[in-house]
């Protein structure tokens, strides 16, 4: 089995495909809708600031059309750099300052 370790500031994802079912009822694959791309991290370069912020199996979201994707072993993986990685995602009760409803609405 081959892996890719990616170089500095890069980061290796698996990306997420997500389905979206059409009105008639028939579900299409999401990689023409809006919004950014959604992806499992497998690999951080040793030279990226995120290692301290991210791990390998994080779910992300990153910019929809950057990166080099890269096949290998019939698999699909996309090579980014740090500044393509918008957020993570985590459940709500895992932010340790996650607002509340009184800190987010009607709280002028």
């Amino acid at each position: 089995m081959k892996t890719i370790q990616p170089f500095g500031d890069r980061v290796l994802i698996k990306p997420v495909e997500r389905l979206q079912q059409t009105a008639s009822g028939i579900y299409v694959p999401d990689s023409s809708g809006e919004g950014p791309g959604e992806g499992e991290i497998v690999a951080i370069g040793e030279g990226s600031p995120l290692q301290e912020k991210l791990s390998v199996g994080d779910e992300i979201l990153y910019q929809k059309f950057s990166g080099t994707e890269i096949k290998l072993e019939g698999v699909s993986y996309v090579l980014l750099a740090d500044a393509d990685i918008l957020g993570r995602v985590v459940e709500v009760d895992q932010l340790s300052n996650a607002p509340t409803a009184d800190d987010t609405v009607g709280s002028a």
